[in-house]
């Protein structure tokens, strides 16, 4: 007798229809079981497989799909951090640095995994906007913007002290603020930058050390950097030598001048399109002389020496935005501007006089100072609101029992 099955139609659901009779003469099922060979229920069964597998690929279909959005809607929303500059600077971003929307997710993400590579500085602060600053004052080049960021972080690990208590309030700060260190102009110049502007002179010896205007300069920058729009746009440094003594310059020593240039040169995200000299006396140009050699190429290109030709400062700064001091059109500068804008409330309160000094011989000359608090508050009033120093050279002495580290240090120029 032979045995012959119907393998069309409901063949294929033979394995789980267990009361059908599929062959020919009525067989059951269980003799089926017996005599068809086992490559059909293979079969069988690789059908349904077949059937079920098509479904398992659209879902792995679907979740490469959400892996494509999500890494094609990854540059757009990072495009937040580019939400506060202008059409103008969006595009002087792209062009002069590099700046692209699309991959800035990708160039934050290369300079935070270099920090692995730097074990001896500790990184506290590492989110994308933060890094994002370092990245437009190295031009988008990471290993520059890393390099940046590491000295940034280990400049302020080797000077500990000079960034102590660093606030507006901070009794040397709050001094150096009054005295317009720094002054900050309102208006920005033709290409966006914002305008810093120094009277030497008015550095009051008496009641504050240099360090504490480089203090105040770095709190400031802290404070302006948050803007976008100056993160591409950059700072101009403009300092007016007007009425600054040899006595004065003579207090400036070599470590000092070359703390300044690596705090701001080497160790800050800030980019600096030009540093103007006015009025600067013969010794000052001395003083060039011996940090030219700490100073970058780029760095030497952007110093320009006025002197007292105010024509060639208004032919890179106009002088519609320049304060009379300058030989420009606005008001004189009122010293006070930028303190008021940091210390807000507090400009006007005093320093408690019996704080305790911390800081080593800095803090304790600071600290006697303010016990002739009385005796000197006549000569030196609370707001300046004139570019040159009130207090004339050698009015204000500092006691002759103080001694402060840097008297100690060889001066670069010497009143003998």
């Amino acid at each position: 007798m032979t045995w012959e099955f119907n393998l069309d139609g409901n063949s294929a659901l033979l394995p789980s229809c267990c009361k059908q009779t599929v062959l020919t003469g009525g067989v059951s099922l269980c003799f089926a079981a017996i005599f068809v060979p086992r490559s059909y229920f293979e079969a069988s069964r690789g059908t349904e497989f077949q059937q079920k597998r098509p479904c398992r690929r659209r879902r792995r279909r679907r979740r490469r799909v959400s892996v494509r959005e999500h890494r094609n809607l990854a540059p757009t929303e990072m495009t937040h951090l580019q939400a506060g500059l202008s059409a103008a600077t969006l595009e002087k971003a792209k062009a002069e640095l590099k700046e692209n929307p699309e991959t800035l997710h990708q160039d934050i993400q290369e300079v935070r995994d270099m920090i692995i590579t730097r074990p001896d500085i500790g990184f506290l602060r590492t989110d994308d906007a933060f890094i994002l600053r370092f990245l437009r004052a190295r031009k988008f080049n990471h290993f520059e913007a890393f390099r940046l960021l590491a000295q940034y972080f280990e400049y302020r690990q080797q000077n500990l002290d000079m960034f102590k208590n660093l606030k507006p309030t901070d009794p040397g700060i709050k001094q150096a603020l009054k005295d317009g260190f720094p002054g900050v102009l309102a208006n920005l110049d033709r290409h966006g930058r914002k305008i810093l502007l120094l009277f030497a002179a008015n550095w009051d010896q008496s009641r504050y050390m240099f360090v504490d205007i480089l203090r105040s300069i770095l709190l400031s920058l802290e404070s302006m950097i948050e803007d976008a729009e100056l993160q591409v746009n950059g700072f101009i440094l403009v300092i007016d030598w007007s009425n600054f003594t040899f006595k004065q310059a003579s207090k400036l020593t070599p470590s000092m001048l070359r703390l300044a240039i690596e705090g701001l040169q080497d160790s800050f995200p800030a980019r600096f399109g030009g540093i103007h000299f006015v009025n600067q006396p013969w010794y000052i140009h001395a003083l060039y002389t011996v940090i030219r050699p700490f100073l970058k190429d780029k760095t030497r290109k952007r110093i320009f020496m006025h002197g007292n030709n105010l024509t060639s400062l208004h032919q890179l700064l106009h002088p519609e935005i320049l304060p009379s001091e300058l030989g420009g059109m606005m008001p004189p500068y009122d010293m006070g501007t930028w303190a008021r804008a940091l210390l807000e409330h507090a400009y006007d309160e005093d320093a408690e006089p019996d704080a305790e000094p911390d800081g080593g011989p800095d803090a304790y000359a600071l600290s006697v100072q303010d016990l002739h608090r009385d005796i000197d508050k006549d000569l030196s009033p609370r707001s300046m609101k004139r570019s040159q120093s009130v207090v004339e050279p050698g009015v204000l002495k500092r006691p002759d029992k103080v001694k402060c580290d840097e008297d100690n240090m060889q001066p670069l120029l010497s009143l003998d």
